[in-house]
């Protein structure tokens, strides 16, 4: 779940993904979820399909206290173990592999899905689960709706499926998006598009102490 372009996520992703963040450090839209992310300071973060966990580590350094990672790719964790260490940061990180709508997970201040709903085939089922466990604030990074981003992504999944592979991509509605969310207490905030494809978007939290598992 590291990004819906990434897939299948394999061990040579991990390399990359590392490799790239070690070099040139965040890419775009990822700077954009940790500018919306705001003042970290003492909070909790939990990243859903982290892929190495760049993210994360950039919001450690901004000052929260502790993060947790479910990735459902195990194949992540050899690379992420390896930036964890080199930072210092190891005890301060737990990860851990599985579905995290299934995953047993306590809730958070800060919990972020980077380019994340656009790989999951039940949005309303993810974006529950996520929100539900935002004591704060949610973050998201997620396909614009365009024809053009509609039809990129169907050229993809052909793509997919003529190759064997039962991974598909999606472009979910934000509408839907925010009405999930708002059925855990969050309302849609702050949106930042990226290019022509991305978009970010922050959502609030409106009465503190609400979040509660999904």
């Amino acid at each position: 779940m590291a990004g819906c372009c990434d897939s299948p996520f394999t061990a040579r992703q991990a390399r990359l993904a590392a490799a790239r963040y070690r070099k040139r450090g965040l890419g775009g839209t990822s700077r954009d979820l940790v500018a919306l992310a705001g003042d970290v300071s003492g909070a909790s973060v939990l990243e859903v399909g982290g892929g190495v966990g760049a993210i994360e580590l950039e919001l450690l350094a901004a000052g929260a206290a502790r993060a947790t990672d479910v990735e459902l790719s195990g194949e992540y964790e050899e690379e992420a173990q390896k930036l964890l260490v080199e930072r210092g940061l190891s005890d301060r990180v737990e990860r851990r592999v599985g579905d995290f709508v299934t995953e047993p997970v306590e809730p958070h201040d800060v919990v972020v899905m980077h380019r994340v709903v656009c790989c999951y085939p039940d949005v309303d089922a993810l974006v529950r689960a996520a929100a539900g466990r935002a004591r704060r604030r949610m973050l998201l990074t997620y396909p614009q709706e365009r024809w053009y981003t509609r039809a990129g992504l169907g050229v993809i999944n052909l793509f997919l499926r003529l190759n064997g592979s039962d991974f598909r991509v999606f472009v979910h509605p934000v509408t839907r998006m925010a009405a999930a969310a708002k059925e855990k207490g969050l309302e849609l905030g702050e949106r930042k598009r990226r290019g022509l494809f991305w978009e970010s978007a922050a959502y609030e939290r409106l009465e503190a102490g609400a979040a509660g598992n999904s």
